[in-house]
């Protein structure tokens, strides 16, 4: 306990209360008879639906992919697919669509069931399934599907690129007057196949509601594609990372603000630790021994002359948080992430409170 009081303070870990919102929930986890209802609606569902058409047209004679495994299949292989590729692989992947789209229709029912979720307006849709073509009519369709069963939500795909979100939401999370006198914050988004830092430039003379913030550099770090990744190393390449990008930061004399705003799958307890929901993580988030926050500081004590505040929340809430400019014309709204799992999170706006 000692050790964490040193450890300086802007903002609580995975707190229900963030500057411009109330965190209703997140990280809700709905389960029916076949298991975890957000397998449903994952980047590896979409993948399972393509391979049981193609087994479907082996039987009859052809697979208009041939020998190419589904999950070799790019994305923008995929999107050409629908505008110009073979008329009957196009078809596979609108049937595909279709399917994917009347499973995520039904989640979504679901989560509009929660008390928590009572009187959601709109959902907004992030993650890497989102960012591509694909991703976005899979989106359209379940809301137009939601539509003609008279449920009155609005799902619109995340406005940012999901690789960028991620890292604009982590501004969201300490109070505005911290940056008065910077012009970029720190941005991590750890998620279960990459890991991002970014430099988030705020542009509060632009909009003091960073609406106009953007991310200026960024460094990707694919750990799902390495054998035997364990969370030492990669809290160690985090830290590699977040140095390589200060030091940029610097060099082009960018005032950073001495924060790190982190997005990590999982609960976030108020000390910082990790209570359940990061399995896809390499190695174990969830030991009693392990702090994130705490391990980031002694990698990162200050930037410039003062030191580092860390303030740690939940990746679909810090991902949805980017949309906070934008969600002013409704009072509840949610997201979901759509990538190694499910991600979600349900926020009321503070209207200024």
């Amino acid at each position: 306990m000692a050790e964490s009081k040193t450890l300086p303070a802007v903002a609580a870990h995975g707190a229900a209360r963030l500057p411009s919102v109330e965190v209703d929930s997140y990280n809700v986890e709905l389960k029916d008879d076949e298991g975890f209802l957000g397998d449903r609606a994952s980047k590896s569902a979409f993948t399972d639906i393509i391979d049981n058409w193609r087994k479907a047209l082996r039987k009859t004679g052809g697979d208009p992919f041939g020998d190419i495994p589904t999950a070799d299949l790019s994305k923008k292989q995929l999107d050409e697919l629908l505008t110009k590729g073979d008329p009957e692989a196009a078809g596979l992947v609108h049937g595909a669509i279709e399917e994917f789209a009347q499973e995520l229709a039904l989640v979504i029912r679901r989560f509009l069931k929660q008390k928590a979720w009572a009187g959601t307006e709109r959902i907004v849709v992030g993650g890497g399934f989102r960012a591509h073509r694909v991703g976005e009519l899979a989106i359209g369709r379940a809301g137009v599907i939601l539509k003609a069963d008279k449920i009155k939500v609005d799902l619109v795909p995340i406005r940012n690129d999901p690789d960028e979100a991620g890292l604009l939401g982590a501004a969201h999370l300490a109070p505005a007057w911290m940056f008065k006198a910077h012009d970029a914050i720190i941005g991590v988004d750890i998620g279960g196949t990459n890991m991002r830092a970014g430099i988030v430039d705020l542009n509060l003379k632009k909009n003091k509601d960073l609406s106009k913030a953007s991310v200026w550099k960024y460094e990707l770090w694919r750990h799902a594609d390495e054998d035997d990744v364990k969370r030492e190393d990669a809290v160690k390449n985090l830290a590699g990372m977040l140095d390589r990008l200060i030091a940029k930061a610097q060099r082009e004399k960018i005032k950073l603000a001495p924060f790190i705003g982190i997005g990590c799958p999982g609960m976030i307890e108020p000390d910082g630790s990790i209570d359940r929901g990061a399995q896809n993580l390499p190695g174990n988030w969830t030991s009693s021994r392990f702090n994130l926050p705490k391990a980031i500081h002694e990698a990162i004590p200050k930037i410039g002359d003062d030191e580092t505040a860390i303030v740690l929340h939940n990746d679909a809430v810090v991902q949805g948080l980017s949309e906070t400019p934008f969600m002013q014309d409704v009072d509840h709204w949610a997201v979901l992430t759509i990538g190694t799992g499910l991600g979600n999170a349900r926020f009321t706006n503070r209207n200024g409170e």
